[in-house]
């Protein structure tokens, strides 16, 4: 199977017409290339697959506040590790 070489430009063409698989690349060109303000823009624009991984960076990192701000731009997930972070217990603290 040839690779294909797809631009961005297209890509956006796409995913402006509603195609899902050109949102969910244009958020892995964006995470590839570290473009968070990308990632938040496909984020607003409706792409679970930028929330995904804004919520991955976000949880790597243990930003409460990005967290927070992805679970209210709709992606539940983050709302999830959110939760999970503020339950576990502190370094240094007992049970």
């Amino acid at each position: 199977m040839a690779k294909t070489n797809i631009d961005r430009e297209t890509l956006r063409e796409l995913a402006d017409e509603g195609n899902e698989t050109a949102l969910d690349r244009l958020a892995d060109l964006a995470d590839a290339t570290g473009d968070l303000a990308e990632l938040n823009e496909l984020l607003d624009e409706g792409s679970m697959h930028a929330g995904f991984l804004l919520t991955r960076r976000a949880a790597t990192t243990g930003d409460l506040r990005e967290l927070q701000r992805i679970s209210d731009a709709g992606y539940d997930e983050a709302g999830h590790e959110l939760d999970r972070l503020l339950k576990a217990p502190a370094d240094g603290q007992r049970d």
